[in-house]
């Protein structure tokens, strides 16, 4: 096991395909090392909304791609129903290994620490300094503790649009308003798996709530 987790170290200047390359080689925290591999976001560098979740599942530590299971085929419907199209987003974790307990055969989702979310950290800041986005979306607590404030609550504030300064962000407003840094916006909501795990009589209201606060992002970027 590692001693103690630090925070990663990303390049500079590469791009997301060079910031995936390296991060495949991540051992900032202890997590890797009982993973398949990093599961990096994805998505276009032209990217007008991020989403980011809590960590990769079991499935997308086995594939390396985020939201490849039941709680990504939710969100795609989810973003198609609020008038969002795909390939405007990109999709990545606060953490990029699947932190886990081993019960025989199954691999249990445990949450990450704020030690792995200081680790990782980095990776992030570094996708949002070459994207640099309109909307962030924080799909669920984790996410909107980590990018917002630790005493967030995703039953209070979610569906709201705050103005946030992205990590990464660089440049002053010009006088010329074209010229000038764009506003990026930061909301909440909940994480498709929690919806999955919502009883059947809450289901369909719950996942009505998500589409609509996606709405709200969709009416943003109009």
């Amino acid at each position: 096991m590692s001693q103690e987790n630090v925070p990663a170290q990303p390049p500079t200047g590469v791009g997301l395909d060079g910031l995936r390359t390296a991060a495949a080689g991540c051992t900032a925290c202890e997590l890797w090392e009982g993973t398949t591999q990093t599961v990096f976001g994805e998505g276009p560098e032209t990217a007008r909304i991020v989403l980011v979740g809590e960590q990769p599942g079991d499935q997308e530590d086995r594939t390396g791609e985020p939201f490849v299971g039941p709680a990504g085929r939710l969100l795609d419907k989810a973003l198609t129903d609020a008038g969002i199209d795909r390939r405007d987003a990109y999709v990545t974790n606060a953490v990029k290994h699947f932190r886990f307990t081993q019960k025989g055969k199954r691999r249990i989702h445990q949450t990450p620490g704020p030690e792995h979310l200081r680790a990782c950290r980095p990776w992030l800041e570094a996708e949002f300094a070459v994207l640099q986005p309109e909307v962030v979306v924080c799909l669920g607590a984790t996410a909107a503790k980590a990018l917002i404030a630790p005493s967030f609550r995703i039953t209070k504030d979610r569906g709201q649009l705050l103005p946030w300064t992205a990590p990464g962000a660089t440049g002053e407003p010009a006088d010329d308003e074209e010229d000038a840094p764009h506003q990026t916006w930061m909301l909440a909501t909940m994480h498709p798996s929690a919806i999955l795990r919502t009883p059947d009589e809450a289901r369909d209201a719950a996942y009505d709530a998500l589409v609509a606060d996606l709405r709200v992002v969709a009416h943003a970027l109009a």
